[in-house]
């Protein structure tokens, strides 16, 4: 098991985190039919807010010190409490359903990423299309900026001087970290690369690694490393020459398309189709599974004695009330839903009451004969300081 999977993991896991967040705080500041109370309770800069939070959080340099330490990767159960954690730092406050189905959803781009990865290196370039799309998030703050590019430095420092073996050992871990979950996300069965029990299908087209040839041929070599005879045969794909390699600098072209955000509406293709799934008219199966994975994700916000120094917003996932109670179940039954409230105000007592869940988390996975039992905890008590 490789030492240095888990800063991979956080910073990728993060990053998804942070596409979903974004994608639904933006699609409801630019909703036509929200209410002027909720205009008036949200504003862009609330949502620049949450992100600033985060990131800023999240790229800390004691947290970064710690988690870029040699150490075992973290259980599932560990790795949604200190993500939960680190969602909670901004003025935005999630239920524990609503968390679920957030790591789930990242859990699961995350894994389609790993499996289509060209190669274990290419893991590095991943997780650098996330660093560079948090950039963009923070790009009219200086100082997170400068966060970010500290750490991608430091990142560039610990794997830049890793072999192949040490690569394919970490992919390794990875894939074992992810090999049993298999939640079905719509915008994947659409296009056709996970099969309806949650599994992913590799293609068997397209560009092959850089370095390497396209398969096809059999080259026969003498002793003396002359070839001597060459042969075909079908290789049942369509593969390609990349076009060119990576960058795996501060900056960039990183040429392959994993780990960039495919929640934004500038990206087409995937995107376009994650945005179809608000706005189309006739029954969809699969667009109503993904609306009803997102509902239970976040929902809308319960404002309750909210005064005026206090800020909160709602997100409104359907285009009416009526959709709303009409929406079917996660997994396609025709059955109704209900709607997860997510508390978004700045509340000491709930902020309070998160930490002591937290620590009854952290309790429950102290095991007296398990020397790995309070992983984490360190990370946790940095976010508390933060």
């Amino acid at each position: 098991m490789s030492m240095k999977t888990l800063p991979l993991v956080f910073i990728n896991l993060g990053g998804e985190m942070l596409y979903i967040l974004d994608h639904r705080l933006q699609a409801h500041s630019t909703s036509e039919g929200k209410s002027e109370k909720a205009a008036e309770v949200w504003s862009e800069n609330d949502r620049k807010r949450v992100m600033n939070d985060i990131v800023g959080t999240m790229f800390s340099k004691a947290f970064m010190d710690e988690l870029l330490k040699p150490q075992l990767l973290y259980s599932h159960r560990t790795m949604k409490v200190v993500l939960t954690r680190l969602a909670h730092v901004s003025i935005m406050k999630l239920k524990t359903v609503s968390m679920e189905k957030l790591y789930e959803l990242m859990i699961m781009a995350f894994k389609y990423q790993v499996f289509h990865c060209p190669r274990p290196k290419d893991l590095l370039l991943i997780s650098y299309n996330h660093i560079d799309t948090i950039r963009e998030f923070v790009k009219d703050t200086p100082a997170l900026v400068n966060k970010v590019d500290e750490t991608h430095r430091k990142i560039i420092e610990v794997y830049s001087s890793m072999t192949s073996g040490e690569f394919q050992l970490l992919r390794q871990t990875l894939l074992t970290f992810l090999q049993d979950m298999h939640i079905r996300v719509s915008i994947f069965l659409q296009n056709q690369i996970q099969n309806p029990n949650g599994r992913f299908a590799l293609s068997t087209s397209g560009p092959v690694p850089h370095g390497m040839d396209v398969p096809g041929i059999i080259r026969i070599f003498d002793n003396k490393g002359r070839q001597m005879q060459q042969s075909r045969f079908s290789s049942g794909g369509s593969y390609t020459l990349p076009i060119k390699d990576a960058s795996f600098g501060l900056h960039g072209d990183r040429v392959i398309k994993l780990g960039v955000n495919m929640y934004s509406v500038n990206l087409g293709g995937e995107s376009s189709k994650v945005h179809s799934v608000k706005t189309e008219t006739a029954p969809n199966l699969l667009a109503k599974e993904e609306l009803n994975l997102l509902a239970r994700l976040m929902g809308t916000v319960e404002i309750e004695n909210v005064s005026a120094s206090q800020i909160g917003f709602q997100v409104n996932l359907f285009n009416s009330a009526q959709e709303e109670d009409e929406g079917g179940a996660s997994g396609g039954a025709e059955e109704s839903f209900g709607v997860i409230n997510i508390q978004a105000l700045q509340d000491e007592h709930s902020a309070t009451q998160l930490a002591q869940i937290a620590g009854l988390f952290a309790e429950q996975e102290e095991m007296p004969d398990d020397v790995n039992s309070n992983k984490g905890d360190d990370l946790l008590a940095m976010m508390d300081d933060l």
